[in-house]
């Protein structure tokens, strides 16, 4: 699976994307980010507030109980303000 992160949540992760395995038991974004929190200090720091965090499966805009499926790309942002 193909993870990306942008602004402040690549700044805390320190990465702007990643590849990894996703264990058998992450069906949901939710179950993800909960999987990802425990991969070090800086990803749990980077999903500490995943309440305001947004999430966009292969570039469709997903809820936290949204399944992962066959998707294979997720981005991870924080809310956006335009100007």
């Amino acid at each position: 699976m193909n993870i990306r992160y942008f602004a402040w949540v690549r700044e805390r992760v320190g990465l702007e994307e990643e590849t990894i395995e996703l264990p058998g038991s992450v069906q949901t974004v939710a179950d993800l980010i909960g999987h990802l929190k425990t991969l070090d200090a800086n990803h749990a720091a980077a999903f500490e507030e995943e309440e305001a965090i947004r999430v966009a499966l292969d570039q469709t805009h997903v809820e936290p109980d949204a399944l992962i499926g066959d998707a294979r790309e997720i981005a991870f942002f924080p809310p956006m303000t335009g100007g």
